[in-house]
């Protein structure tokens, strides 16, 4: 219940000034039009705020999601990707010319391409394509070599896919800018990764410098983030 005036106050009293003293409905006329609502209107108003509440708070919570969540695939042919790219150095080009493709020759055909690019900074991503996260972090990997391909070696381990075209079909369906080395039975992408999961990401600095993640990328902001970090650092 809420008090609007004294019921004992004195009729005639005063405030300190000397002239009349104002009722509690003077000063503050809301408590007067508060106590006038019925409890029906009451009831619609505290209604209407909680409605104007969670709106906002979805609103919010859209905002970050947009900031948090995967990346969707690009929609990008290999030809637009290597077009992006052109003028490439000399060592990041021969990536790209190879975008999509699937390698052969396992643990020492990788360890010879990385002797190949010492002193740039590399990342490799070891993938399969039966993996789920590796699909929902692909759309990061995607832009992001796009991004930083100019200074930054990509490079792809597919491993663990005992079907060399279920490799190629998600390479076909995801399409990026650098190649990746078959390894069929998980033994290469050991071998780098220190790790039999998948997805595995290792960065190496322009000094041989390793830093190894292991799970998905599941947004572009991270990603980008760490090869800052760790391969540009």
């Amino acid at each position: 219940m809420i008090e609007v005036t004294h019921a004992d106050a004195p009729a005639a009293s005063r405030d300190e000034g000397g002239g009349p003293a104002r009722s509690r409905a003077q000063i503050d006329p809301h408590l007067t039009r508060l106590a006038a609502m019925t409890p029906r209107r009451i009831s619609a108003a505290l209604a209407g705020a909680a409605i104007v509440v969670l709106l906002v708070v979805g609103l919010l919570q859209l905002g970050n999601s947009n900031t948090t969540a995967s990346s969707g695939p690009l929609k990008l042919t290999l030809a637009q990707i290597r077009a992006e790219l052109g003028g490439s150095p000399a060592p990041l080009a021969g990536l790209h010319e190879q975008a999509g493709e699937l390698l052969e020759g396992g643990a020492p055909a990788v360890r010879a391409r990385l002797a190949a690019l010492r002193g740039e900074p590399i990342v490799i991503n070891k993938w399969a394509s039966w993996c789920e996260p590796c699909r929902e972090e692909i759309g990061s990997f995607q832009r992001v070599s796009l991004k930083f391909g100019r200074r930054v070696a990509f490079l792809g381990i597919n491993s663990l896919d005992t079907n060399r075209a279920d490799a190629l079909g998600f390479l076909h369906s995801f399409p990026v800018s650098y190649p990746s080395y078959y390894d069929h039975s998980g033994q290469t992408g050991i071998a780098i990764t220190d790790s039999s999961f998948v997805p595995v990401t290792v960065f190496y600095d322009p000094s041989g410098h390793e830093y190894i993640r292991q799970g998905p990328y599941l947004s572009q902001a991270k990603l980008e983030q760490d090869v800052r970090r760790y391969a540009l650092a």
